[in-house]
């Protein structure tokens, strides 16, 4: 009785090692699909922006390029790390007014997540990053002028970082669909190799990171603004 139920079988058996033969990778999925069997969605995976393990109970210093961008990481960040100092350190902005205005915006979604915030603005930090972006003023932005103010952030931030004895540094320039992720930590890497600091390589932009940060600029009633920074995205 046994062999005559698997020999009724073994036509059927045949033919579905022949069919998922065909189709190969993904076979049983699409074999479903054509002998119109229940359909079972593919599993839905997050998109991963950052590394939960890199944040986790660490001391952070996070440099804020501006208060939306900042906001969207400190909403998942703030619960996670055990301390994240905000380094508002942007040179680039120009004009001074700018600067101010996003400061202050900066200052307000700090203390609407309760951590603290400094920043840095010198008379010979600002010149010393123009003149050295003025060098690739004819670049189109996210060209070399780019990469050069992105690198002499980090720079700064991972020495902050270390001066003060931080864990590790992150930048929240990530969150732009404007801006090259990968080239942004490649710099950070190399700055925190320079320094001695660990840095925390993001993708801030995935799961609708940019789409947040306009939200919470919204919600919190933040300025945000209209431009990069500097005087060459100003025009």
């Amino acid at each position: 009785m046994r062999k005559q139920r698997w020999q009724a079988r073994t036509p059927v058996i045949t033919r579905l090692y022949a069919l998922l033969a065909r189709q190969g990778a993904g076979g049983w999925y699409h074999l479903r699909m054509r002998e119109g069997m229940p359909r079972r969605k593919p599993a839905q995976r997050k998109p991963l922006a950052f590394n939960d393990l890199d944040v986790r109970g660490r001391k952070i210093l996070l440099h804020a390029c501006c208060a939306p961008d900042a906001a969207a990481a400190l909403e998942v960040w703030q619960p996670l790390a055990g301390l994240i100092i905000v380094y508002f350190f942007n040179p680039n902005i120009q004009p001074e007014q700018e600067h101010a205005l996003r400061l202050e915006a900066m200052k307000q979604v700090a203390r609407h997540f309760g951590v603290e915030v400094v920043s840095s603005r010198t008379e010979g930090e600002v010149s010393s990053c123009d003149e050295a972006l003025a060098a690739h003023a004819s670049e189109r932005e996210g060209g070399k002028r780019c990469e050069e103010c992105y690198s002499l952030r980090l720079q700064e931030i991972a020495r902050k970082a270390r001066d003060i004895d931080m864990d590790a540094f992150a930048t929240t320039l990530t969150v732009s669909p404007h801006k090259n992720h990968r080239l942004i930590n490649a710099l950070g890497m190399a700055a925190a190799a320079e320094c001695g600091v660990d840095y925390i390589m993001t993708n801030f932009k995935k799961g609708e990171g940019f789409k947040r940060s306009v939200e919470l600029s919204r919600e919190l009633g933040v300025y945000r603004q209209q431009y990069c920074g500097c005087r060459w995205t100003a025009r």
